[in-house]
């Protein structure tokens, strides 16, 4: 058994409308990606950007609301997700894990509301959050988002959340900290390495509830090396070698060997951005972050990619796969 704990099925409205890349991927494709891993099973989620999104405004690149197609963020999304792997694909349900998306701060009650009915018909197994696309602050959690931390909580369900760094202030690793530690029987899993946060790292590994996932794990290796400011720097940088993300990642299971996940942000694991505000490339595949996985010993392997997803799921064995 490996997981792979962070994936997107769909379509990522954004990146399509403003010409960038990647924008989609659906479960065949993800499938696919066997005939060169041993990996087994797959957690998912819906992309990003939705349809309560002003559709005129993405070919733009730019996130304004509201707009008719859909008035309740992620309410299309995550039925779409459901029926795509329990009615299009009920051969190979058993392989993944869906979670469903939900926006922290706008039209809670009403999200909430959707995702119970949801709950009715399929099982869904954790709640996904990426502040930063949709400009809704993971501080929302603490007031007007709190019913989706209730709802983790009556449904003993976690929240895997982006994280960021620097002057992205929708989704700060600190503020993700803040809301994990106020809340310590909800489990958290900051994605991304936690940018590579030192500070951050280490008070995730002193709190009882968190995790972090290595999602993309290539590029923000190569975002340090090329100073990028999605990721951290100076004094708060986690110290490792970071032409060499197989290194990287083997040191981060060293020093936090119970808290890693693996996971490759498919098809995240490469950003294309010809126009826009940050023009730039970086271009990974799925076969470079399964290789950077088994560069490690076989038993933090099974660790990062096997048990520590269990316990983050809390099923410490393998039934909930079953």
């Amino acid at each position: 058994m490996i997981i792979d704990c962070h994936n997107h099925i769909g379509t990522e409205l954004l990146f399509y409308l403003h010409g960038d890349y990647p924008y989609g991927q659906d479960i065949p494709a993800l499938l696919e990606r066997r005939a060169s891993s041993r990996i087994t099973h797959w957690i998912i989620f819906p992309f990003v950007t939705n349809l309560s999104c002003k559709i005129s405004a993405l070919i733009d690149g730019e996130v304004e609301y509201p707009e008719p197609l859909e008035h309740i963020p992620y309410a299309y999304e995550n039925r779409r997700l459901l029926t795509e792997v329990y009615h299009y694909f009920p051969e190979h349900s058993k392989q993944f894990l869906p979670f469903a998306i939900v926006d922290p701060s706008r039209s809670v009650q009403e999200q909430v509301a959707e995702l119970r009915k949801l709950k009715e018909h399929y099982p869904f197994y954790g709640l996904k959050i990426q502040p930063t696309i949709i400009q809704s602050p993971i501080t929302a959690l603490n007031d007007a988002g709190k019913a989706f931390v209730d709802l983790a909580r009556e449904w003993d369900i976690p929240f895997l959340i982006h994280s960021s760094v620097g002057d992205d202030p929708w989704s700060q690793v600190e503020d993700i900290l803040d809301i994990a530690e106020a809340n310590p029987d909800v489990r958290f899993c900051l994605a991304h390495n936690c940018r590579f946060d030192k500070p951050g790292l280490d008070r995730m590994a002193s709190l009882p509830n968190t995790w972090f996932d290595c999602s993309a794990h290539i590029i923000h290796c190569e975002s340090v090396t090329r100073r990028l400011p999605n990721v951290a720097s100076g004094d708060r940088l986690f110290k490792s070698d970071y032409t060499n993300p197989s290194q990287v990642l083997h040191d981060l299971y060293q020093a936090y060997p119970d808290r890693l996940m693996w996971g490759s942000d498919s098809p995240f694991y490469s950003w294309v951005s010809l126009e826009g505000t940050i023009p730039f490339a970086l271009k990974s595949s799925y076969d470079r972050e399964v290789d950077c996985l088994y560069d490690l010993p076989e038993e933090a392997i099974q660790k990062i990619a096997g048990a520590n997803i269990l316990n983050f799921l809390n099923h410490g064995d393998e039934s909930i796969l079953s």
